[in-house]
């Protein structure tokens, strides 16, 4: 099909940067259409990237080509690995992001980015033609002079953004025609944003919405819902009593995200940690009827695992204190978010219980905290590719499935921009097994379940952590990435080296006794570093770890850390390969659940509206048991395809 363009992106926010990273990359001629372009990567929340679950799908993102985590690592001010106390599988890294100098990073790699155009202006259709994508139809977005990532803290700049949209909605749209689109819409359809009883459309702090491309997803044939999410007071930095607070400081030496990033050199920028008190408690109990979250005015559900203050301070109320962590925003901002207490009370509450904590007597705030509610789509509208069941080359990620959180926006954005890609090429699509990636599981668990509220990643959501660690991520993920394009020579090259270096690390081990036993079987022990190992080893095996532990220390600990799961991951083999076998069982798309004898009812209901491309996807939504997979498999095995 002739087309300005090969693959349309919708959105410009964490999922919308790597799905046009991607689907550029490989060769696809890609439109970026965003509201303003000078708001692309900005971080509307916490600025920080990664933490459990969430920094393994950074390094994830990484391993496979994308962007996030060499954004991270080149704009980090505080790199910390959180839960050390635990074993490796567990790790997260995380760090404390300038927010201006990470937006900024990934619009410069953006503009140097071949085959990509970014445009300004709004989605408001979605072009069928036969039931496939064939555009999208462009109203034009008159700008705010000066309208950018430092000028939406403006509270005047909502209102300039407001007439701009009125003025460019008497121009007539333009239609880009593509073959493919991904949109990745964040909180911008129909946004509505509350602060205590005062409620306005918009799509982030000082940003309109998108008022109609959520008519045209219903009429494409998806349904849609609504969520909520919420966002912290800012604090100016200079009015905060920093003596009644506690330091947090960054690891030494830093670990970065990126596999590419041989060392971080950098000044580290401390955090500080204060908590609320029970007067600060009393404040917002005495207030919920003017809280927007009780009083009915805002309909939808927020995320179970990060609340709203008011919402801890109810649900946790044999709770004295709940911690707050006070983060910069940047280098060069006096700025400072107040994380742990997201709120859309009123500003003369947030002003009263903010003043009542410890250390902010005196503070400043620069922007008060606030809720959202937008539209998302039920993600079991969704094929694992992330492609919508209604409509062939509409893809969507981020946000709009339910999802919540910047990494989890991230990743299904790269895996949409791929698979958007690869659909135009006449290529199978790729789908991560939830034993290959914390992006499959997610993926797997947004289209076989569904959401009922905002959904975050944890480690604890994967069967197979053990071996889904931040360490190996590289040695799970690079060959794919280098097998569908992304990966270029230097990152390859930079893997080849450390897997030689593992393979090395495992022979010298394995191959190395003491006492009647490995050096392999010796890391095994709990507390047993490759180091300690080196008054233990005979000569030359001595010499030679040193020299490994000295050229790269990183494959030396990754392999350390294979052995001491070693018997675990052994005994999860058995369960894996039964549940690949059932993930390679692929059910006809058009099998008509009704004529499948034996079948529950509850079960064909339930598999006739998920439509599961394969037996394990099956066994994997909810409400479906063990003995409904069994019928289906016996049904297929008759070869009765309808």
């Amino acid at each position: 099909m002739a087309a300005d363009f090969d693959i349309v992106v919708v959105g410009g926010g964490h999922a919308g940067i790597e799905a046009a990273w991607a689907a550029s990359r490989l060769g696809a001629r890609t439109a970026l259409v965003t509201l303003n372009p000078s708001m692309v990567g900005q971080m509307s929340c916490n600025p920080a990237i990664g933490g459990v679950g969430k920094g393994q799908m950074v390094r994830e993102i990484d391993a496979l080509g994308g962007v996030m985590g060499r954004a991270a690592d080149a704009t980090g001010m505080q790199f910390r690995m959180l839960n050390r106390s635990k074993g490796p599988a567990v790790w997260g890294p995380r760090c404390q992001s300038d927010r201006h100098a990470y937006a900024a990073w990934m619009q410069a790699a953006l503009a140097e980015a071949a085959n990509l155009t970014i445009l300004a202006g709004e989605v408001t259709d979605v072009l069928t033609e036969g039931g496939a994508v064939a555009g999208v139809r462009v109203a034009s977005r008159h700008l705010p002079a000066g309208a950018d990532v430092r000028r939406c803290e403006s509270a005047a700049l909502a209102d300039e953004v407001a007439r701009s949209a009125a003025e460019a909605a008497h121009e007539p749209p333009t239609d880009l025609r593509c073959a493919a689109a991904v949109v990745t819409a964040g909180t911008f359809l129909n946004g509505l944003m509350h602060l205590g009883q005062r409620s306005w459309r918009g799509g982030r702090y000082g940003e309109a919405p998108a008022g109609r491309l959520s008519d045209s997803l219903r009429r494409c044939g998806l349904q849609l819902g609504r969520l909520k999410t919420g966002t912290c007071p800012r604090l100016a930095a200079e009015t905060i009593d920093y003596d009644r607070c506690t330091p947090q400081h960054g690891d030494e030496p830093p670990v970065p995200f990126s596999f590419l990033t041989e060392r971080l050199a950098l000044r580290q920028e401390p955090c500080w940690i204060t908590a609320t008190t029970p007067t600060v408690h009393e404040i917002v109990r005495a207030n919920l009827h003017r809280a927007p979250l009780y009083t009915g005015q805002i309909q939808s559900t927020g995320p179970r695992y990060c609340p709203s203050f008011e919402t801890k301070v109810v649900r946790f109320a044999e709770k004295s204190a709940h911690l707050v962590f006070l983060e910069p925003e940047g280098r060069d901002t006096n700025w400072v978010y107040a994380n742990g207490i997201p709120t859309s009370l009123p500003v003369d509450v947030q002003d009263e219980f903010v003043h009542r904590i410890p250390g902010l007597k005196s503070a400043e705030i620069l922007r008060w905290g606030y809720a959202i509610e937008y539209d998302f789509a039920q993600p079991t509208q969704l094929r694992p590719t992330l492609e919508t069941k209604a409509v062939a080359g509409l893809f969507l990620a981020g946000q709009i499935n339910g999802t919540t959180g910047y990494e989890e926006a991230a990743a299904q954005g790269l895996m949409a921009g791929v698979n958007a890609a690869r659909r135009l090429g006449g290529q199978e699509g790729l789908v991560l097994r939830r034993s290959e990636a914390y992006i499959g599981v997610m993926i797997d668990d947004l289209v076989t379940r569904g959401v009922a509220e905002p959904y975050r990643m944890f480690t604890t959501r994967a069967e197979h952590r053990l071996g889904l660690r931040a360490d190996n991520a590289d040695r799970r993920l690079t060959e794919i990435g280098r097998r569908i394009g992304l990966v270029d020579d230097r990152r390859w090259e930079r893997f080849a080296a450390k897997e030689r270096a593992c393979d090395a690390a495992r022979r010298l081990l394995a191959g190395s006794r003491v006492r009647g036993v490995s050096l392999w079987q010796l890391l095994q022990q709990p507390g047993t570093a490759p180091a300690d190992l080196l008054d233990e080893a005979p000569e030359p095996a001595r010499r030679e770890l040193a020299r490994l532990l000295c050229d790269d220390a990183e494959a030396v600990e990754g392999v350390a850390i294979d052995a001491r799961y070693e018997g675990y991951l052994a005994r999860q083999q058995t369960a894996l390969k039964q549940m690949r076998q059932l993930d390679d069982k692929r059910i006809p798309a058009g099998l008509d659940y009704s004529r499948v004898g034996h079948l529950r009812q509850e079960a064909r209901e339930a598999l006739q509206q998920i439509r599961p491309e394969t037996l394990g996807q099956a066994l994997r939504a909810s409400g479906i048991t063990p003995a409904d997979v069994t019928v289906l498999a016996i049904h297929l095995a008759r070869g009765v395809d309808s």
